[in-house]
């Protein structure tokens, strides 16, 4: 069966399925084609339940310590096959969401693993998609007009440390326990491995976290990552920073077992399970990259500013691109793409304009250039910062530690970026996306009524602190 589109996407993923959505806004014939589930790595395997246990995670600490707030409740117990009940149900309910989307945008989806061919009696250009269905029913010939490779990423391991399920896992695998272990060896401090340690440390697990860096998040601002030291070791969370792990001392059996370089000894650590954390690696591989001449260079594919790869014709978002490998990310580049191919004139997208977050207790937000950043770039750089123990809201909610940190140029007052660590920033970090693109200064935003009591008060006052007109420091 051959069938012609104006626009094939490999990978169902929130890049994917937000691409095929504007491209059936715009009138262009739309499949994607899916080996899994619709939604993706975010959906199933990533942002979407990683937060709902996160969540299961913070009531459960907030219960066992109720009496701070008049609460006594007494033997407070978790159900851990109901929070993986409720996790599934969520992601469920968004799954049928996508698929709803999908019949309602006339999208044609493809159950099955799509390779891209090279130049053959379908087209005379690399393009065709040849889906090996999972169905195992003969595979369709897509012959597209504009291809996009979606296809995303899935966890990296470190050489010694293989993924067993019993005892090493990656976030992957985690999700799927059905039971909590007592004590847990986390490797790698960045993101996701942050997110996980909060999580079980709330759950009452044992946590161990190694990471080979001097100090974790360290892609956030050195303040940020500083106090998030700080608090997650209040946590009673052990983190060793300037750890290299090596793997061929893996042992298992009782448990696991792992030694670590640390301060130029070894030290041996031991848990029940462990989780590697230490990155994704692109999906790149048995897709019929090798029949076009798209290249691919440190394991992502090559890109121009419109996600255009060496085919013209062909697209690549998201994060088999590499890049900042976040879902919100990979809409928006899906939605250039799109555009782009349709002659709508995007604008490139601005990557000192995308808000990330940390979803730990606590959590971390930020946009736009880090203060160390800044300066490597040669700006006259000056800062404001504000702390939320100062803030009512946050000593209402019981979660006063950490701050709100701007920095700006000095030269010109132009805002380079916002970075906060404490309660809800995660919800907060929209307001400082949507200063930088409308390229607001700290005045602006510090003038800006931030309604009393709130946790955004923070926000106006670190703007008024850059300088030096903070009014309740």
């Amino acid at each position: 069966m051959a069938e012609e589109y104006d626009l094939v996407i490999m990978g169902g993923g929130t890049g994917g399925y937000v691409a095929a959505i504007r491209a059936s806004q715009l009138g262009l014939k739309t499949a994607i084609v899916e080996k899994r589930e619709l939604g993706g790595t975010c959906l199933h395997r990533g942002c979407i339940p990683s937060k709902a246990l996160l969540r299961s995670a913070e009531v459960f600490a907030t219960a066992k310590h109720g009496e701070k707030f008049g609460v006594m409740a007494k033997e407070v117990a978790l159900d851990f096959n109901k929070v993986q009940e409720r996790k599934q149900s969520i992601v469920d309910q968004l799954h049928n969401g996508v698929k709803h989307l999908m019949k309602q945008g006339k999208i044609d989806v493809y159950e099955g693993f799509g390779r891209i061919l090279g130049p053959s009696i379908f087209s005379p250009m690399p393009g065709t998609v040849s889906v090996e269905m999972n169905n195992g029913e003969e595979n369709p010939m897509l012959i597209p007009k504009n291809v996009i490779v979606a296809t995303g990423s899935k966890p990296r391991t470190l050489p010694g440390l293989e993924v067993d399920e019993n005892y090493v896992m990656t976030s992957d695998e985690a999700l799927r326990m059905e039971s909590l272990p007592s004590s847990i060896i986390i490797v790698g401090g960045g993101v996701i491995g942050i997110e996980w340690a909060s999580m079980l440390s709330d759950f009452g697990v044992d946590v161990t976290v190694l990471e080979y860096s001097d100090r974790i998040v360290p892609t956030e601002d050195h303040e940020v990552s500083k106090e998030a030291a700080r608090l997650i070791k209040k946590k009673g969370i052990k983190l060793f920073t300037g750890a290299k792990v090596m793997g061929d001392t893996l042992e298992k059996g009782d448990g696991v077992s792992v030694q670590a370089e640390h301060k130029g000894e070894m030290k041996t650590f031991h848990a029940d399970k462990m989780l590697v954390s230490v990155g994704r690696e692109a999906n790149v591989k048995n897709i019929g990259l090798e029949n076009t001449t798209i290249k691919v260079e440190k394991g992502v594919i090559q890109t121009n500013e419109f996600y255009q790869t060496a085919e013209s014709h062909i697209y690549a978002i998201g994060d088999v691109i590499g890049g900042m490998q976040l879902a919100h990310v990979a809409s928006h580049e899906g939605i250039t793409a799109v555009e782009h191919m349709a002659d709508q004139e995007p604008a490139p997208m601005d990557y000192t304009k995308v808000p990330s977050c940390i979803y730990s207790s606590p959590e971390m937000a930020s946009v736009g250039l880090t203060e160390e950043a800044a300066k490597e770039q040669g700006h006259n750089v000056k800062t404001g910062k504000f702390l939320f123990k100062a803030i009512g809201k946050a000593l209402v909610f019981g979660e006063s530690d950490g701050f709100v940190k701007l920095v700006a140029d000095a030269d010109n007052d132009d805002l380079l970026g916002v970075h906060m660590i404490g309660p809800h920033v995660t919800d907060m970090i929209s307001e400082a996306g949507l200063a930088k693109v409308l390229d607001a200064t700290p005045w602006e935003v510090g003038h800006t009524i931030h309604p009393h009591p709130t946790l955004s008060e923070a926000i106006g006052e670190a703007a008024l602190a850059v300088d030096g007109k903070a009014i309740h420091s």
